[in-house]
């Protein structure tokens, strides 16, 4: 399983050309639409469309979801529970909605598969980085679970890991608002919402984008972060043929 040859120069968004590989990263919270918990089916058969969207293009597509609709690490740490057994069950939460939303993308004609960074052979796939590649250049969507593998360490790092480790061009931030705002736009009527950002503007504002781990990891190599709505139908699409949709975060 060969690593593809690396390109010289990768689209830029905004460049109107759609990217070669992405990364997009979902949150468990975007999987279970007016529930209070869970996962609804009918999420995961708009996402699995909108994905097809995407690989329509040619576009290598790998897939981070966190796992805040089952059970977030850190809610059970502050509750007494031992950080690293917390931040453990949130790893294998993950898998489950990896395991979900690998069923719905099959259903709707997308080739996938889930790797996990825990082991567990008899649901999916060891993760490895060759594997990614491997999959990735059969134009195969790629669902990085378990995050790193490690505790204290958040979804939202894992996806930066694991798209510099696949030489993502781009980094799709799905959300249930339309960009970055200074502040929180469904509290405060009058939230301003940012076009374009630096990972320098990020830190030093403290927007919650992603951790600081993450945005730190994206400034060092410069992997340019797009934040969007979600749920407004052919963003995903836009996204990744450059189109300004929400917010760039770039440098």
């Amino acid at each position: 399983m060969s690593e593809p040859v690396e390109h010289n120069s990768k689209p830029v968004p905004g460049d109107g050309e759609p990217c070669r590989r992405v990364l997009l990263k979902l949150s468990g919270e975007a999987l279970m639409g007016d529930q209070s918990h869970g996962i609804d089916p009918n999420i995961l058969g708009y996402l699995a469309r909108e994905i097809r969207e995407v690989t329509s293009l040619g576009v290598q597509t790998g897939l981070v979801i966190g796992a805040g609709n089952i059970f977030r690490g850190m809610a059970g740490s502050v509750s007494g529970m031992d950080r690293s057994t917390a931040d453990n069950m949130g790893m294998l939460a993950t898998v489950i909605n990896a395991l979900a939303l690998h069923d719905a993308l099959e259903r709707n004609g997308v080739p996938s598969r889930v790797l996990s960074a825990l082991a567990m052979p008899t649901v999916c796939e060891p993760y490895s980085r060759q594997k990614a590649f491997h999959h990735l250049n059969k134009q195969r969507v790629v669902i990085f679970a378990a995050g790193t593998g490690n505790p204290y360490f958040t979804t939202d790092t894992a996806a930066m890991l694991r798209a510099l480790e696949i030489r993502a061009d781009l980094v799709c931030k799905a959300t249930r608002v339309d960009g970055v705002y200074d502040k929180d736009p469904l509290r405060h009527a009058d939230a301003v919402r940012f076009d374009r950002l630096s990972f320098a503007d990020v830190l030093s504002r403290q927007l919650r984008v992603m951790d600081t781990a993450a945005i730190s990891l994206a400034m060092d190599n410069t992997t340019p972060i797009m934040v969007f709505d979600m749920m407004a139908a052919g963003n995903m699409r836009k996204a990744v043929m450059g189109e300004q949709i929400g917010t760039l975060i770039a440098p």
